[in-house]
C-alpha cells in the first residue's frame, strides 16, 4: 500500500477516481433513472469531434471538446425530444458522426496526437494536477445544480406527467440534465476514455438501483462504488501490470453480475417464502 501510494501519479489517479466517482454517481443516476444511458454514449462518442477539432487548431484537448460536447448534447436532447420514435437512430447517427469529424480533422493534421489516443482509451495514471482542478470544478458544478433541483429531478424523474401537471419546467430540465451528461462525460473521458464511458456512467448506478429506488440513497451509493470500482482497479492494474481504464470497467462489470445473482436470490428467497405461508 505504502508503495503504492509512493507515487504522485498514483495519488493523482486515486484522487481523480474519487472526483469522477462523485459525478458518476450523482448524474450516472440520473441516466440509469431516466433511461438515458444511449445518449451519454452518444455525446461521449461525439466529444471525439471536439477533440479532433482542438488538435486540428492546436488548442488544448479541453477547450475544443468541452464546448463542443455541450453543443452535441443539447442537440441530441433536441432531437431526441422531438422525435422520440426515432431518438435512438438520430443518436446513432450524430454519434458516428462526431467521431468521423474528430478523426478527420485529425487526419488532415499532420502529426501523430498521443494525447488524443490517451482521451480514445483512457489514461487515468497520466491525469494532471490541472486536470484534478477542473474535476474538482465540474463536480461543485453538478452538486450544487443537482441540490438546488433536486426536487424537480425527483418529480420528472418518476413521475413526468404528475411534473407536467405541478407546472416544473420538465423540457428545460430535460436539457439541464442532458448538460450535466456531457460535464460529466467530458471528466469521464480523461479517466477511462470514450469507449468505455458509458460503463462507469451507468454500471455503479445500476447496482445501486436493485437495493434501493430512493434517488438519494442511489446517488450516494452509486458514488461510493464508484470510488470502490476505481480504487480497486487501480490497484489490480498496478500490481497485474493491466491498462487501468479497463481494468476499473472489469471490476465494475464483475460486481455487476454479482449483484444481479444476489438480487435474483433474494425475489426467489421471497418468492418462496410467500407461497410457503398458510
Amino acid at each position: 500500500m505504502h508503495e503504492f501510494l509512493h507515487y504522485d501519479f498514483m495519488r493523482n489517479a486515486l484522487a481523480a477516481g474519487f472526483l469522477v466517482s462523485i459525478a458518476c454517481g450523482v448524474v450516472g443516476t440520473l441516466v440509469v433513472v431516466n433511461r438515458l444511458s444511449f445518449l451519454a454514449g452518444g455525446v461521449a462518442h461525439a466529444a471525439y469531434g471536439g477533440l479532433g477539432l482542438s488538435a486540428f487548431f492546436g488548442l488544448s484537448p479541453m477547450t475544443g471538446t468541452i464546448p463542443f460536447s455541450l453543443a452535441s448534447s443539447l442537440l441530441m436532447g433536441f432531437a431526441s425530444r422531438r422525435q422520440k420514435e426515432r431518438s435512438d437512430t438520430i443518436i446513432g447517427v450524430m454519434w458516428a458522426l462526431g467521431m468521423a469529424i474528430g478523426i478527420i480533422l485529425i487526419d488532415l493534421k499532420p502529426g501523430y496526437f498521443v494525447d488524443l489516443m490517451s482521451y480514445l482509451f483512457g489514461s487515468i495514471l497520466a491525469v494532471s494536477q490541472a486536470s484534478l482542478v477542473l474535476m474538482a470544478v465540474l463536480d461543485c458544478i453538478i452538486l450544487l445544480i443537482v441540490i438546488g433541483l433536486y426536487k424537480e429531478f425527483l418529480s420528472m424523474s418518476y413521475d413526468e406527467e404528475f411534473a407536467l401537471v405541478s407546472g416544473i419546467p420538465v423540457a428545460l430540465l430535460y436539457y439541464v440534465m442532458i448538460l450535466l451528461i456531457a460535464l460529466t462525460v467530458i471528466m469521464l473521458i480523461r479517466v477511462v476514455g470514450l469507449i468505455l464511458v458509458i460503463a462507469l456512467c451507468t454500471i455503479p448506478a445500476s447496482i445501486a438501483e436493485m437495493f434501493t429506488k430512493d434517488l438519494r440513497r442511489m446517488m450516494a451509493i452509486a458514488a461510493v462504488l464508484g470510488m470502490f470500482f476505481t480504487t480497486s482497479g487501480l490497484f489490480l492494474s498496478y500490481y497485474c501490470n493491466l491498462t487501468s481504464g479497463a481494468t476499473i470497467i472489469l471490476v465494475a462489470g464483475i460486481f455487476y453480475i454479482i449483484s444481479l445473482i444476489v438480487k435474483s436470490r433474494r425475489k426467489n428467497g421471497r418468492r418462496f417464502a410467500a407461497q410457503a405461508r398458510p
